[in-house]
Parts: C-alpha cells; sequence; structure tokens
C-alpha cells in the first residue's frame, strides 16, 4: 500500500461542550506529523476556542454546532475546503453527529470514532444512520461494549477497530496532594452521564458520617446551575472550565469520576497517570482497564461511592499505595503515542483501501 509521506485528514469535532473526546482530538492533532499525517479541524463554535488554545498551531475552521441536526451544509464546505484525503469524525455518541458524518462521506473516506454506545433509534431513523455506519472506512472506538452495537448496525467486523484510549503520561507525576484536610475532585462535562449529581450525593454521605473533606469539581456543560444549587451548603466547589488539567489534579488527594456510562474515559487515565488513587464506576471498559489498580463502584449509588471514598480519605498510606499502582498502569497501559500511532494506521488503511493517492 502507498500513500504520500503526509496525507491529509480532517478532524471532525460536533460537540456543545469540551470533554473527552475533543482531548482525543487534540492528541491525534499532536501526533499526525510523526505519523505521516497533515491534520486540520472542523470545529462546532461551543469548543473551537478550546481546541484553539490546547493546539494553536492547527488549522481550524469553525462551524455551527450540527449535533440533532438534519443538515450540515457548513460542515461539508469547511471540509471540501480542507482537501482531505480521510476525515475522522468524533461521535460523541450513536445518532447525534449523523449529519456530521453524511457531510464528511459527501467529501472524502470517512472514518467514525465512537466514544459511546448509546441509542440508535429504531425504523427509518435507525436504517439511514445504519446506512451511514456502512458507509464509512471504519469506525474505532475505546470500549469493547461499542463493538457489538457497531455490528448490529451493519458495520462489517473488519472494519470495526478497538483502539483504547490514550493520554499524555507525565515523567514527574504530581500522586496525592497530602493536604491538610484531604481533598476529592472529578473532572468532566457538566452532564447526565458523568454522574456528578451521584457525587455530590455521596459527599451529603460523608459529611452527614463526620469524615472531614473537601471536594472539587472541573468542567462545564448544561447541568451546571443544577449541580451547583445542589451543591449549596457542602464543602463542594465547582470550578468551572479547566485548562490545567495537570494543575487541577496536582491539588487533589483522590481522584472520582462517578458516570452512569462510559467508554473509557480520559479523565480517569490522566489522573491515574498522575498517581492519584481514583475511584471510578463499572461502565463500559473501566473495570477491565483499571484491574486492582483503582477502586470501582456500582453507577449510580452514592452510599457505595461514599463507602469508598471513606476508606481513602481517612487513609494516607492506602493512598499513597494506590496512587503509585495507578501511574504503574497508566505507564504500562496508557499512553497517547500508542494511541495515536494505532488510530493512524486504521487511516493508512481506509487511505490505501479506498484508492486515495
Amino acid at each position: 500500500m502507498t500513500r504520500p509521506r503526509s496525507a491529509r485528514v480532517s478532524l471532525v469535532s460536533d460537540s456543545d461542550a469540551w470533554g473527552g473526546a475533543e482531548v482525543y482530538l487534540t492528541h491525534l492533532m499532536r501526533r499526525a506529523g510523526d505519523c505521516g499525517w497533515t491534520a486540520s479541524a472542523v470545529v462546532a463554535e461551543p469548543v473551537a476556542g478550546r481546541l484553539a488554545a490546547v493546539v494553536p498551531e492547527g488549522p481550524v475552521a469553525v462551524v455551527p454546532l450540527a449535533r440533532h441536526a438534519a443538515g450540515a451544509p457548513a460542515v461539508r464546505s469547511a471540509l471540501a475546503a480542507q482537501r482531505p484525503d480521510v476525515v475522522l469524525v468524533n461521535l460523541v455518541d450513536p445518532a447525534s453527529n449523523a449529519a456530521a458524518v453524511a457531510a464528511a462521506l459527501s467529501v472524502a473516506p470517512t472514518v467514525g470514532v465512537l466514544h459511546l454506545t448509546g441509542d440508535v433509534g429504531s425504523g427509518e431513523g435507525r436504517a439511514r444512520l445504519a446506512g451511514l455506519y456502512r458507509d464509512m472506512a471504519a469506525v474505532v472506538t475505546p470500549a469493547s461494549a461499542a463493538r457489538g452495537l457497531l455490528l448490529s448496525l451493519g458495520v462489517p467486523p473488519a472494519r470495526v477497530h478497538l483502539v483504547p484510549n490514550g493520554v499524555a503520561v507525565p515523567p514527574d507525576p504530581a500522586g496525592p496532594a497530602e493536604r491538610q484536610v484531604p481533598r476529592v475532585g472529578g473532572l468532566g462535562r457538566l452532564t447526565a452521564q458523568k454522574g456528578f449529581d451521584v457525587l455530590l450525593g455521596a459527599v451529603r454521605l460523608l459529611v452527614a458520617d463526620g469524615v472531614v473533606m473537601d471536594s472539587v469539581i472541573g468542567g462545564e456543560g448544561r447541568d451546571g446551575d443544577r449541580l451547583r444549587a445542589a451543591a449549596d451548603g457542602l464543602p463542594m466547589c465547582l470550578a468551572g472550565f479547566v485548562g490545567d488539567v495537570r494543575g487541577f489534579l496536582a491539588g487533589l488527594d483522590v481522584f472520582c469520576l462517578p458516570s452512569r456510562h462510559e467508554a473509557l474515559p480520559l479523565a480517569l487515565m490522566e489522573a491515574m497517570a498522575e498517581g492519584l488513587p481514583c475511584v471510578a464506576t463499572d461502565v463500559g471498559d473501566v473495570r477491565r482497564a483499571v484491574g486492582a489498580d483503582a477502586v470501582v463502584v456500582p453507577p449510580g449509588d452514592p452510599a457505595r461511592l461514599a463507602g469508598a471514598l471513606a476508606v481513602l480519605l481517612t487513609d494516607r498510606a492506602l493512598r499513597a499505595d494506590l496512587g503509585t499502582l495507578a501511574r504503574g498502569r497508566a505507564v504500562r497501559d496508557f499512553d497517547a503515542g500508542l494511541m495515536a500511532r494505532r488510530t493512524f494506521a486504521v487511516l493508512d488503511a481506509a487511505a490505501g483501501a479506498l484508492g486515495r493517492p
């Protein structure tokens, strides 16, 4: 198979809030050159500023949000102007980015990255969505659970690629902050999916049991006002958008991600890479990925979450030990460079198989 030394890929982010799916794209943009590609991006207005701030050297076209829309003419025009050999579309969930996928398919061979499983509809709507997925050159997913969903939509097995998520593993992990009053923190979109209302319920139980602690949630999203109201009177701060993730994590003693559903969340892996003890929920591929190197509890259960947090908040030595194990797991399994190489190998195959140079 042959192609130019530097083939062109356009990365599409049709999202209404900054989160792990968008961080994923920044890893690809930063590593495209090392993998023999030139990357540009077509990004929805709500996240364009964040992406430009994180990857200022990459050409970025800003378009209106097209999630749940019937069509995405602005996405198509922007992609056509970038003249990509392959388009990679970030799929927040199976159905909401369908208009962006259709626009991409009209311009160049398209690879989708499905970050979350979810509803694919029924009847004619499901049939149309299945047609879009079958027309893609490949679909990448970090979640093994998504493979069955993709096969149910008729995507040929050879076009479904499981590529685990990755993060930039720092050489100098911060580890637990060792604050006098230990701090629990979470990071992600402020939506029901991330389960931060469950964390608030757990904090309420911990306070009632006399556990000395404070807590912080970093991120923004449509549920922000509701969560702030629910946090009133609790030792909880909602910090808003976090530009310096490493700085945010360095202030924590325990990281918590109480999601209701996930594939394999980048925020959790970033926290483990910093050597933080972590508590997460048993969703997606989390338990398989973290093994015994993080605490895993059922989703949607404030009492179980509070119990797991209480053990770590009251035992400094255990926090240090679990943080060391988390760091070791991240070094072995969660490197973003490996993720990028695997993803660009899929793009290599898509460019060659569909007759691009």
